[in-house]
């Protein structure tokens, strides 16, 4: 049940990094590779002080290509499942353990996404339909009153989030992944900087096997969203979605159709 994670890091914060570095404390956690956008020096140096870390330097050529960095390494070396994870998040240490015990009882089962709150406690709502555009518009540019009933089937909020169920896009905080899946249908698109590419990706998967909402262990997720507060994320936001969209189809998605329609 060996297991290889990766987190991308850019300027992130030493603190939150080994907070998360201190959930990871598992006996099937094999390695942990750090794929540093930023290459700064106080992660390398603090990378260095866990034995099952591999600290790797990276230009700064988007998320989910950091991320691909990784997960080549884990395919070269045969790794049986792979972590995707964001470095603020944080989980009690056996919780890597009970997800991988899921997927080697339930083979179909190609990426598992936890239950996500926030620092209160609060469900967060990161297993959801696939957007379409009007989604994407509402919950950045509405009012509230007219964005929360966009989100209400969207995220999903009428399911039983006390019971496993399948889902086409996972947030990509935590995506625990089987390896042998992922030579199928690819890794992370990397002409996405960023945002789209944990929905481009949980689809590619969803189309072959079950990708699940899992409430069997709790993941504290400290989201900053960070496209919400800094005008420039929120660019690189609306850019990346116009390439997800240009991908798989702005109004007339027949995929996208298909598989929300499942969730009613």
């Amino acid at each position: 049940m060996n297991v290889a994670v990766s987190i991308v890091t850019y300027h992130t914060d030493c603190d939150e990094l080994r907070r998360c570095f201190e959930s990871l404390s598992s006996p099937v956690v094999s390695r942990v590779y750090v794929v540093d956008n930023a290459r700064d020096m106080t992660v390398e140096e603090l990378c260095g002080r866990y034995p099952v870390v591999e600290y790797m330097a990276n230009e700064n050529v988007g998320y989910g290509a950091g991320h691909n960095v990784a997960l080549r390494k884990s395919i070269e070396l045969g790794v049986r499942y792979h972590l995707v994870l964001n470095s603020d998040v944080e989980f009690p240490s056996g919780s890597v353990e009970i997800a991988v015990r899921y997927m080697e009882r339930n083979e179909n089962v190609a990426l598992l996404h936890p239950r996500i709150v926030d620092s209160t406690g609060a469900l967060q709502y990161t297993s959801r339909m696939l957007p379409t555009p009007w989604n994407v518009f509402a919950r950045r540019f509405m009012p509230s009153f007219i964005s929360r009933l966009s989100d209400e089937r969207y995220l999903l909020k009428s399911m039983s989030h006390g019971e496993v169920f399948d889902a086409p896009y996972h947030q990509g905080s935590f995506m625990l992944l089987r390896v042998s899946a992922l030579k199928r249908v690819g890794l992370f698109d990397e002409r996405f900087f960023m945002y789209p590419e944990d929905i481009d990706l949980s689809r590619r998967l969803h189309r072959m096997y079950r990708t699940i909402y899992y409430p069997g262990i709790t993941v504290v997720h400290r989201h900053r969203a960070a496209s919400y507060h800094n005008s420039r994320m929120l660019w690189i936001h609306i850019v990346n979605m116009m390439k997800y969209f240009n991908k798989w189809g702005w109004f007339f998605d027949r995929e996208r159709k298909e598989f929300n329609a499942r969730l009613r």
